[in-house]
């Protein structure tokens, strides 16, 4: 396997101009992101299965228990994963790299703006508006009918999933729609899911993109977003203007002014604010 290079102190250099030129931060941001505030890394099989190793030994991958079917073929199982990380990104912390993100965005005339396909509520959390974050995915943190009712997405403050660990079992009493009473499930894009209520999303998207009219000179910051559900990447290669790239695995850039960062997401936070710093002082 090739070794990627660490990136240089001219890497760092060279993103921390790009940034400094900007009017606007549009910060990016895939899975990668949450590792370092103590999330588990889906990555492959094995990744998964370390994670949750009773769906190794149901012999179910991620994509087979991330979908609407595990809801109505065995909604305690589904709902065991589900609850699990539901509980699990209520108590968890945001890490520090999300104030250097929220600190690099409120310097700019424009601010800045999040697109993710993280579901777990983090950039909220961290003190970033509900109204700066597009959620391409939904959250976990907002059910839905699953029948499809017709009863609006609401929050799910209201359910407190209690969960066997050992056998990713739900123990506590299956979350219902408030109108039918039929099962709800998280309000999140899920494998061929055809019932997704992305209604909330899309005006999440009208936000960003009335955001975006409005700056000039708008930079991309992205983090931990790999290729195998390309969305995030998709989305920032898209507008055409400067992208800096933080991925360990999978930095590589396209175009000659953008910048790749073979870091994880804390690491690389770090150091472009070191970076930017430099520029400053």
């Amino acid at each position: 396997m090739n070794q990627i290079a660490a990136p240089q102190r001219a890497d760092y250099d060279k993103a921390a101009a790009l940034l400094m030129q900007a009017d606007s931060l549009l910060i990016t941001a895939g899975a990668g992101m949450s590792i370092d505030s103590g999330m588990p890394d889906f990555r492959g099989e094995q990744g998964f299965w370390r994670a949750y190793p009773a769906l190794g030994r149901y012999g179910l991958n991620f994509y087979e228990i991330a979908s609407p079917r595990a809801f109505r073929e065995r909604p305690e199982l589904a709902w065991g994963f589900y609850g699990h990380r539901l509980q699990l990104y209520r108590r968890t912390a945001p890490h520090a790299g999300f104030a250097i993100l929220r600190d690099m965005a409120g310097s700019m005339p424009h601010g800045g703006f999040v697109f993710t396909s993280n579901v777990d509520g983090h950039f909220q959390k961290a003190g970033f508006s509900a109204v700066q974050v597009a959620e391409c995915h939904g959250s976990i943190h907002t059910l839905q009918c699953l029948d499809g009712c017709g009863h609006a997405p609401w929050p799910a403050q209201s359910i407190d999933p209690q969960v066997d660990s050992d056998s990713c079992l739900l123990l506590s009493a299956l979350p219902r729609c408030p109108a039918c009473q039929g099962l709800a499930r998280p309000n999140i894009l899920m494998f061929s899911d055809g019932g997704w209520d992305g209604d909330a999303v899309e005006r999440q998207l009208q936000r960003l993109d009335r955001w975006l009219a409005r700056a000039s000179r708008t930079v991309v910051l992205e983090i931990g977003a790999g290729t195998a559900i390309p969305t995030v990447r998709r989305f920032g290669e898209q507008l055409g203007v400067p992208l800096i790239r933080l991925n360990p695995d999978e930095s590589a850039v396209v175009r000659a002014g953008d910048v790749g960062l073979a870091v994880p997401a804390l690491s690389g936070l770090l150091q472009l604010r070191a970076a930017m710093q430099r520029g400053t002082a």
